[in-house]
């Protein structure tokens, strides 16, 4: 058997089992439908029953959670399709697609880093990443996070084609923080990526506009800047810089101060990721620049950092494998919710119960941190002249 056949039976066998984990989830997802939960499909699925339906969009809640729909009117568009099916069912589909949007995530992490020799490397991991909390959150809100994900890292680490950015463009019509992968675009030199994905983006817009003009009118009017609507800032998932800072201070800070710190620290955060690219470690450039996005954004659930998984990959494949397991340790662990929380109860942390409570955050800043100073410590390294003793 030559060495392309073996490879063939490999691959194979990995999409098989891959194929299998996502079927078992479905089902088991959709047997869990039967009894509630997934409530964010649930308002996904609100937002495709108004566009069907010709309701207001953004005037009314999803009738068994009473949460609204706070994405552009693209997404709505989109709903569409879960809206049609009967909810068990579109809870089915939702997981599996997911499980394989992780594998897609995780497959072309390994594949930058060379081919993985096993079948059973993908499907192993697969089932790992379910430990993380990011990752069940995801699969048990039915979250959307895993999907833009995966299309993130098609376009950044996947083969290079015409229309390459097109996807970045597209999931920021979906959910607006992907727009900072726009500019890391720009910061690694990949300026027609970056327009590909601006023009996509803005056509998303004008979709809706086209589609759908009062809903757009309202979003891009008044509900896009009226945080009420996404949640509570303090809420211990919202683990951003400026649920960090408000938990700290025992009360949200203004908008400016808001600016002034996560600008701050995201953008320095974003400058290590395009250098990082530039090295020529593209996989955890673009992790860095995910966790520049979730630092950034107001709103960071504990779901939007399923980012944690491909870290922890990228971290161990580079060799940095005790930093890798502590940052499994945490999202594993799921630590964020140890301490009280809801109904503001995090305002009245005590000093350790900000450590735990803030762990993601923290983690993504001590990650940051041990990247800038191994880069520096190269830099410096390889600045030296030949013979210098040290």
């Amino acid at each position: 058997m030559t060495a392309r056949s073996g490879l063939g039976v490999q691959q194979r066998r990995s999409l098989v089992l891959v194929g299998s984990l996502a079927w078992l989830a479905g089902m088991v997802a959709m047997v869990a439908a039967e009894h509630g939960g997934f409530v964010d499909l649930a308002v996904y699925r609100f937002g495709g029953l108004s566009v069907l339906d010709d309701l207001p969009l953004y005037e009314l809640g999803e009738a068994g959670t009473g949460l609204p729909f706070t994405y552009p009117p693209f997404a709505a568009l989109l709903m569409t399709g879960p809206a049609l099916l009967p909810f068990p069912l579109a809870v089915g589909l939702w997981t599996s697609i997911s499980v394989l949007a992780l594998a897609v995530t995780i497959t072309l992490l390994l594949a930058s880093h060379g081919r993985p020799r096993s079948s059973y490397v993908v499907p192993g991991l697969v089932l790992g990443a379910l430990a993380f909390e990011p990752i069940w959150a995801n699969l048990l809100f039915g979250q959307v996070n895993l999907l833009l994900m995966a299309a993130i890292l098609v376009d950044l680490l996947g083969p290079g084609r015409r229309w390459s950015g097109a996807l970045i463009g597209l999931v920021a019509g979906i959910k607006l923080t992907p727009l900072v992968f726009v500019v890391f675009l720009v910061l690694i030199g990949r300026r027609h990526q970056a327009a590909i994905a601006g023009l996509t983006f803005l056509v998303t817009v004008a979709l809706g506009f086209a589609l759908l003009p009062l809903a757009s009118s309202a979003y891009w009017s008044h509900v896009l800047w009226d945080p009420g609507r996404v949640g509570g800032v303090p809420y211990s998932s919202n683990q951003s810089v400026l649920g960090g800072l408000t938990r700290l201070a025992g009360g949200e800070p203004s908008t400016a101060v808001w600016f002034l710190v996560a600008g701050a620290i995201a953008g320095p955060v974003l400058l290590l990721a395009a250098r990082t690219w530039r090295r020529g470690d593209p996989a955890l450039a673009t992790c860095v620049a995910a966790i520049a996005m979730l630092l950034a954004s107001p709103i960071s659930w504990s779901h939007h950092w399923a980012w944690a998984v491909p870290t922890a990959i990228v971290l161990a494949r580079s060799g940095r494998r005790w930093a890798a397991a502590s940052w499994s340790l945490v999202f594993v662990s799921g630590c964020i919710w140890w301490p009280p929380h809801r109904d503001d109860l995090e305002l009245a942390w005590s000093p350790l119960q900000q450590a735990v409570g803030n762990a993601y955050l923290w983690a993504a800043l001590a990650l940051v941190l041990l990247l800038a100073r191994t880069r520096a410590a190269v830099r410096t390294e390889a600045s030296e002249p030949v013979g210098v003793e040290r």
